[in-house]
């Protein structure tokens, strides 16, 4: 087979031309970043999570932050992905992601005028009906699309991305990369230690010049899911308890003094949104407390761990934090020990639901088992080029910590940490790495066309797919 000329222009009937700019999909398990490839930031951001009404004439499905966050009778919330960072319900995961590109890139293709959300009377549910979808033409008939996935999906599960972008959204052009690589190249580099943490997961990826080394890739569930059950386990075990109450469930309130029981006006339902509901609402209030409270202990050198210092913290000045209701409190210590558990597995909130976890799941360790896998004279270079990335690792002080826990694990190597302090930056590294990547000249010959598909089938994205 001849390899493609990387100077020529490539056919554009092939690989879809130049003309039209790739669409780059970044799947997660809280939001779906899409967006156009050379932009500096995803244009459309989405969460992950999807509703199901009981409509009488089966479920409906209900797609986007308007309808979502809308206390509707029964509303059930539900995930496309699974708890290890796997897509679990495919079918799901492509409604979600085709509302993602269709929403705010390439719009969805004519549809009834009465459903197109303009017409909606004014108070009802804002949702988007996808279903009506299949018979127009495919969303992404005219872009190139360029998605990534997790350091350790598996084959079927790659297959599978090529099949529906191929086959349910029409895409002329696919690639299929990996977050690691792409968060690496967001910040300038082709080698180096990956530490992403999301969601639902913490992963640590070595790369080198471009690709994964796989037998060094490290996940683990410790992430902003274990941060937040960790929050609850702490409101549930105060005395007195923490009322957890989330905003849909408020219609007023009035101000009280700190730790003063809540006076406010609950909204009644004549048939309350489902458990799920609740508790992503719940979710989005303890966001909040992550966001505004919580704060990652960092000691000095050789005592970084809370434990060793936690009547020092106890003389520093408190967090005040209000709830929707107004129950509001000035939050001392337990700001620290929310996340600890991350670094240290014995520092971690427990009951019976919820035992400790594993030594080996906790940051360092996964830092270190990656670290230890690649060759040894790999490790100076990996450890001179660590990028952290991922929502999670917005928590307050939390790179100062990887430092110090970095420089406690490998005292003797110079270690260099790469966070960018925007937000943006920090948030979406592999979507930007992905949006580098796919408005790169020299990146056509890379795309598998449409015709190559057609040829070899779902199996080419593992021969050229690295």
């Amino acid at each position: 087979m001849s390899t493609p000329n990387p100077s020529a222009a490539p056919n554009p009937s092939e690989y879809a031309g130049d003309e039209v700019s790739a669409i780059v999909l970044d799947p997660g398990y809280s939001t779906t970043r899409a967006g156009f490839a050379g932009e500096d930031v995803p244009k459309s951001v989405v969460p992950s999570f999807y509703g199901v009404l009981d409509s009488g004439s089966g479920p409906r499905y209900v797609y986007g932050e308007n309808a979502i966050h809308n206390p509707l009778a029964g509303l059930e919330i539900k995930n496309p992905w699974s708890s290890d960072g796997i897509v679990e319900d495919w079918e799901a995961a492509s409604k979600v992601w085709e509302y993602a590109i269709t929403s705010r890139l390439t719009g969805a293709k004519p549809t009834d005028p009465r459903k197109n959300g303009l017409n909606d009377p004014s108070g009802e549910d804002m949702d988007v009906d996808m279903e009506g979808l299949e018979d127009n033409e495919k969303p992404l008939s005219d872009s190139p699309l360029l998605m990534t996935e997790p350091g350790w999906n598996s084959a079927k599960a790659r297959e599978k991305y090529i099949e529906i972008a191929m086959e349910e959204w029409g895409t002329p052009a696919f690639y299929l990369a990996k977050t690691g690589v792409l968060a690496a190249f967001a910040a300038g580099k082709a080698s180096g230690l990956v530490i992403d943490i999301g969601a639902s997961m913490t992963s640590v990826t070595p790369v080198l010049d471009g690709m994964v080394l796989k037998k060094g890739v490290q996940k683990s569930s410790l992430a902003g899911n274990f941060v937040s059950n960790q929050l609850r386990l702490i409101f549930e075990q105060s005395q007195p308890k923490i009322p957890l109450t989330p905003h849909y469930m408020v219609t007023s309130k009035t101000a009280v003094d700190a730790g003063a029981p809540a006076q406010a006006v609950y909204r009644q339902f004549a048939t309350p949104p489902g458990d799920s509901f609740r508790r992503l609402e719940e979710e989005r209030v303890l966001t909040e407390f992550k966001e505004s409270v919580v704060e990652i202990w960092n000691g000095p050198p050789g005592q970084h761990r809370f434990s060793q210092n936690e009547d020092s913290a106890r003389s520093l000045p408190g967090r005040p934090f209000e709830m929707p209701d107004g129950w509001n409190q000035v939050f001392g210590v337990e700001r620290f020990k929310a996340a600890e558990g991350l670094f240290d597995a014995a520092a971690a909130f427990t009951d019976e639901q919820h035992p400790r976890p594993k030594e080996e799941q906790t940051i360092p360790k996964l830092i270190q088992a990656a670290i230890s896998s690649v060759d040894a004279d790999q490790r100076t270079m990996l450890q001179n080029h660590i990028v952290v990335t991922g929502g999670s690792s917005l928590l307050y002080k939390i790179t100062d910590r990887l430092g110090a826990e970095i420089n406690a694990l490998f005292p003797s190597t110079r270690n260099k940490l790469h966070a960018p302090g925007q937000v943006v930056e920090r948030k979406y590294a592999a979507w930007i790495g992905g949006s580098i990547l796919a408005s790169l000249g020299s990146f056509h010959q890379l795309w598998i066309s449409k015709k190559e598909y057609e040829e070899h089938g779902v199996n080419i994205v593992e021969k050229r797919c690295k």
